[in-house]
C-alpha cells in the first residue's frame, strides 16, 4: 500500500513539473510566423535578439518566462524570434539598430510600432494588451 502511494505521488509530481515547464512561448521562424499570422488573422510580435546580448538574455529569462506574458502572447499573437547575427539581411530590412528589438505588426505585416531595448514584464504585457485592442 505504501509503495503504491509513493508511486502515485511520484507520478503526480512528475506530471505537474512537466506541465509547468512545458508552458513557454510558441516561437516561430520568420517565414513560418508571417504565414501563420496571415492565415489566422493574428497580430505579430517580432523579436530580434543575439546570443551575446545581455538584455536579450534578460528578456528570455525574466519576461518570456512570465506565465501571464506567455499565455497572453500565445493566445493573441504569432510570436517570431530572429537571431540578428544569423539573419543579418532581415535585421537590416527591419532597420534594427540595437538589441533587443521588439516589433508589433498587423497580420499582413504592416508595422504597428516598435520598441528597442529591454522591456520589463509588466510594461511588455501592457503593450501587448494595448496593441491587441
Amino acid at each position: 500500500m505504501k509503495i503504491k502511494y509513493i508511486c502515485f505521488l511520484f507520478f503526480v509530481l512528475l506530471f505537474t513539473c512537466s506541465a509547468v515547464s512545458a508552458q513557454e512561448i510558441h516561437w516561430n521562424s520568420y517565414k513560418e510566423g508571417m504565414l501563420k499570422a496571415k492565415n489566422n488573422n493574428k497580430k505579430i510580435f517580432l523579436h530580434f535578439y543575439a546570443d551575446w546580448c545581455k538584455y536579450c538574455v534578460q528578456m528570455d529569462k525574466l519576461v518570456f518566462k512570465y506565465p501571464t506574458v506567455i499565455t497572453y502572447l500565445n493566445s493573441n499573437f504569432v510570436a517570431i524570434k530572429v537571431n540578428s547575427d544569423k539573419n543579418r539581411k532581415l535585421a537590416l530590412d527591419y532597420n534594427v539598430r540595437g538589441l533587443p528589438a521588439s516589433m508589433f505588426m498587423e497580420s499582413d505585416g504592416r508595422l504597428i510600432g516598435k520598441r528597442p531595448g529591454y522591456i520589463p514584464q509588466e510594461d511588455f504585457l501592457t503593450i501587448l494588451k494595448s496593441i491587441k485592442r
